[in-house]
């Protein structure tokens, strides 16, 4: 599992027209879902997200978390972290998994988030997103369960 994870001080989600998740300060994630992930990958971002300490302090250090602001997460479904370009101009999306099962596993991990102790929103799997967002640093983390980054 794959998350693009960015510092936002708001963000939002459209589909045809319509508003379907927006927060204030807080966490924008867009997550890449791939064949083999299973529960304990899931647990690996959810974990990473909730303690994520790149929010500033008082001293304007990079030094706590969501939690810690009272922020929000915005996650975004994007099949297209698993692209891959690394040969031609047309990238591959293989390892993204069949859609079937990545909706089923999506699920699973939206149901995860929804028990945690921080608001979270929602973009919808498969659809047409338009992703709007104030990303405040920038800060922009990339997490992946199998460490490869």
């Amino acid at each position: 599992m794959r998350a693009v994870v960015q510092r936002v001080s708001e963000a939002s989600v459209t589909v045809d027209n319509e508003v379907i998740g927006q927060i204030g300060q807080g966490l924008l994630v867009l997550v890449g879902i791939k064949a083999s992930d299973s529960e304990k990958d899931m647990d690996y971002i959810i974990n990473k997200l909730q303690g994520l300490r790149i929010f500033e302090d008082n001293d304007g250090k990079m030094n706590i978390s969501v939690k810690d602001v009272e922020g929000s997460i915005l996650i975004v479904p994007n099949f297209t972290l698993y692209g891959d370009a690394r040969k031609g101009a047309r990238p591959s999306f293989i390892a993204a998994g069949g859609i079937e099962e990545a909706h089923q596993k999506y699920d699973i991990f939206v149901e995860k988030l929804q028990s945690i102790d921080i608001p979270v929103e929602f973009g919808e799997f498969q659809a047409d997103m338009q992703v709007n967002l104030i990303n405040d640093g920038p800060v922009t983390i990339l997490l992946d369960s199998d460490k490869m980054f």
